[in-house]
């Protein structure tokens, strides 16, 4: 009888027990975007989920022109938090629109309002039992006329790494293994990472496009990529989560 009430137990755990979610928040370098099947741009998080098994769910909560206090004040982090659980991740990856300064809405200090907003962002994670993770903002497509790549992010991806030294959050550097990407690429190359057309080149724009910053679904792809093989090396359960067979 005991082994038939354990077993009953067993199996009754087992059905309502919860597979994790990750939960992606940032800006329009993660974002889904509309219409994929025609759209060239793609965020990295919009692809993510194809190198993950079906036993754990991915939401991408990241959001076109959001910075961190953009995302907290449009009450976005809010909702996510009330539904964290235990076991769940948070991919945290901000730092281009709080460069903002021109907008009181978007902008923040990296070493004060910015670096504040992350420290919430993982203390309320944590919370509830479930692991953030801090990314460092990608780069831009940014060579000069030497085919030198320039940073533009100043001190946001060094306060987001300070920030994970200090409450040994997991680090990500995606700032670095972009400028390495982009690189490896090369001034001309790298237009395919990015989103540059001529006009009547791709039916999505009419227009000539030229934008160094947003993906391309094969820059997308890179990147997720980029974090999938980070995540490996993070000595986390969320590792076997990963399809098998991924590079």
């Amino acid at each position: 009888m005991k082994h038939y009430v354990l077993i009953l137990f067993l199996i009754s755990a087992s059905c309502f027990a919860q597979n994790p979610t990750i939960y992606t928040i940032g800006d329009s370098t993660m974002a889904n975007k509309k219409d994929p099947e025609r759209n060239p741009e793609h965020g990295w998080a919009q692809v993510l989920g194809s190198f993950f098994k079906e036993n754990i769910t991915l939401e991408n909560k990241a959001v076109n022109g959001r910075s961190t206090k953009s995302f907290i004040n449009e009450k976005r982090w809010d909702s996510i938090y009330k539904k964290l659980k235990k076991g769940d991740y948070v991919f945290i990856e901000f730092g281009h629109n709080d460069e903002k300064i021109e907008d009181s809405t978007r902008y923040t200090n990296p070493h004060t309002a910015y670096r504040y907003n992350l420290i919430r962002f993982v203390k309320e994670t944590r919370a509830k039992g479930a692991t953030p993770i801090l990314l460092s903002s990608i780069a831009r497509r940014n060579f000069n006329e030497k085919g030198v790549l320039v940073p533009t992010h100043g001190d946001y991806p060094l306060e987001t790494r300070l920030v994970a030294q200090e409450y040994k959050v997991a680090f990500i550097d995606l700032e670095y293994f972009t400028e390495l990407l982009e690189e490896s690429y090369g001034p001309e190359k790298s237009k395919q990472l990015h989103l540059h057309f001529k006009a009547g080149e791709n039916s999505y724009y009419e227009k000539d496009k030229a934008d160094d910053t947003h993906l391309s679904l094969k820059g997308a792809t890179a990147i997720a990529q980029i974090v999938i093989n980070q995540i490996k090396l993070l000595e986390d359960p969320l590792f076997e989560r990963l399809k098998k067979g991924i590079k």
